[in-house]
């Protein structure tokens, strides 16, 4: 157990470091799809001249705060869950469902893993989105179409960080089921650090 506790430390340092940037990222681009919602309101309901790009970047933007914000989420146990099950159980029978439960998570993450690094590679990434421009120039004259792989990377960037947190819950998991839960450090002190 020494040795797992030793390598949960770094697991949730890391984990810790990385979604508090996804999470920046992702204020970011909540921001970004109230601007773009915005304007396509001012556009359409003031102006009566809807824009083609704002719906598009709007849901390019929530895609993407969904993939980074998700795993904070999970790792701070803020998913729909019935855990009422698992208190009423013995330590160690609530502990060993929460394991399988965890395992079961990691099966279906590997798989949505495979699904997401085939719509990023595979035929529909292909494609460009239908309205959604980037500048390739500091004058704005030329535009880069954005392709569709760019949209759906913010799944398979989601689901790789979901694995990430899976693997330390588990960890966390077997730890707790093994009676070293008080020799964990929390999740919340642990993504707090540095920054009080």
């Amino acid at each position: 157990m020494v040795t797992l506790l030793a390598l949960l430390t770094p697991v949730s340092m890391v984990n810790a470091f990385v979604l508090r940037f996804g999470r920046a990222i992702g204020v970011f681009a909540v921001a970004m799809m109230v601007t773009a919602i915005l304007i396509q309101v001012f556009y359409r309901y003031i102006l009566n001249n809807a824009l083609p790009w704002p719906d598009e970047a709007a849901r390019f933007c929530m895609l993407w705060m969904t993939g980074l914000m998700a795993p904070t989420a999970f790792r701070r146990g803020g998913f729909v869950a019935i855990d009422m099950i698992t208190r009423f159980l013995p330590r160690v029978i609530g502990a060993s469902l929460s394991l399988f439960l965890l395992c079961v998570s990691m099966l279906v993450l590997v798989v949505a893993t495979k699904i997401g690094w085939s719509e990023v590679t595979g035929f529909g990434g292909r494609f460009a989105t239908a309205s959604l421009y980037v500048p390739t120039s500091f004058a704005f004259d030329e535009w880069f179409r954005v392709p569709r792989s760019w949209m759906m990377a913010s799944m398979l960037v989601g689901v790789i960080l979901l694995l990430a947190v899976n693997i330390e819950l588990i960890m966390r998991s077997v730890i707790t089921l093994f009676g070293g839960a008080a020799a964990m450090p929390e999740i919340r002190n642990a993504e707090t650090v540095g920054t009080e």
